[in-house]
């Protein structure tokens, strides 16, 4: 396999685990917020999460429209 290739389905994984971000996060809110330490800072978490997710899904796309302008 090639590096083009190979950059090519990094970048689809990475979308794949940024859109897996966003699908889990509504799911593990309810218990973060159990803990005591974030119960006051929970906005901040989910931010920071989200914000995660977007950069995964944002780094992924970049590497695929890259590698697609290539070929």
């Amino acid at each position: 396999m090639d590096k083009q290739k190979l950059t090519f389905y990094y970048g689809i994984i990475l979308i794949v685990v940024g859109v897996a971000v966003f699908i889990r996060v509504p799911q593990v809110i309810p218990q973060i917020e159990t803990i005591e330490f974030f119960k006051n800072k929970i906005g901040i978490v989910k931010f920071c999460a989200y914000f995660l997710g977007f950069l995964l899904v944002l780094a992924g796309g970049i590497r695929v429209v890259k590698n697609y302008k290539k070929s």
